[in-house]
């Protein structure tokens, strides 16, 4: 095996591992702040981080033949991902309040399933597998989410949501990706999703210096692990990958996120729920899986 066979495929397993225990920081840091706050720090704090990456990066590639990039696409691209983003992830954030981590986790995994289905408005219609994904999932959310009462909870309903709002970014993304530079790209969305999510604080929070202080390790490891350091891991570990395999490894990401709530936060799920997720994690995989010629 060469070693850019085991390089790659390590650099996404961590990047899906630091994005599953993010909903650990993620849950933990609104015990000091709100959930605008919260998104506003940590994406602006993503957005520095990749800055220095961006730079590092055009270096390695210097001398190597690369795309011209129209600055107006660029900016437009990083707008409309930022827009998408920041709508996204203030919706999980207040998902998350009222629900587990483990939950949260592989609902919003959900758009792995979503995205193809969207697919359908851009005249890309999905074949039998999908659909069989889609009934899967929906049969997964049910064990996991619905109670005796057979009622959505609120936070289950938000992250729902916000899975849908993930799959709309990555159609967006999808547009802009091969067009412009993805690092530059993701780095103008998290810093207009920072701006943009502040907008509310003002309006609906009370943000204090203290208690910004106080959720520091949070807010750090989501800003520069699971924005910066996860982003970049994934755009290079993704070079030499088929992009079904790189799919698949970043999709634990949602099984991750549920060991990190049972171990750091001791948050438990019942064998339902247990039953909920594998049903999910198999329609995920499912969806992933490239169709026979």
């Amino acid at each position: 095996m060469k070693k850019t066979d085991i390089k790659s495929p390590a650099m996404l397993f961590l990047a899906a591992f630091i994005w599953g225990v993010a909903f650990v920081a993620q849950s933990v840091g609104m015990d000091y702040v709100g959930p605008f706050t919260f998104n506003t720090v940590r994406s602006i704090i993503g957005g520095l981080v990749l800055i220095p990456c961006i730079f590092f990066l055009g270096k390695k590639e210097r001398g190597e033949e690369k795309k011209e990039e129209d600055p107006k696409t660029l900016l437009t691209g990083g707008l409309l991902c930022g827009l998408c983003l920041c709508v996204a992830s203030n919706f999980q954030q207040f998902g998350i309040r009222y629900t587990t981590v483990g939950k949260a986790g592989f609902i919003t995994a959900m758009y792995i399933v979503l995205v193809p289905v969207l697919g359908i408005f851009l005249k890309k219609r999905p074949g039998k597998k999908v659909w069989f994904s889609v009934a899967l999932a929906v049969c997964g959310l049910y064990l996991l989410c619905m109670t005796e009462k057979l009622s959505l909870g609120k936070g289950d309903a938000m992250v729902l949501l916000c899975a849908l709002l993930f799959a709309v970014h990555i159609l967006v993304i999808d547009h802009f990706s091969p067009k412009v530079d993805g690092v530059k790209l993701s780095c103008i969305q998290f810093l207009v999703c920072g701006v943009l999510s502040a907008i509310p604080v003002f309006l609906f929070e009370k943000p204090e210096t203290g208690a910004v202080c106080s959720a520091w390790l949070p807010i750090l490891y989501a800003g520069v692990f699971s924005c910066g350091i996860g982003y970049t891991l994934q755009v290079i570990g993704q070079k030499e990958m088929d992009p079904t395999v790189a799919s698949l490894i970043l999709s634990l990401e949602s099984v991750i996120s549920v060991l990190a709530g049972w171990v750091l936060l001791g948050q438990r799920l019942a064998g339902r729920e247990i039953l909920g997720c594998v049903v999910m994690f198999a329609a995920i995989i499912l969806a992933q899986l490239p169709d026979k010629k």
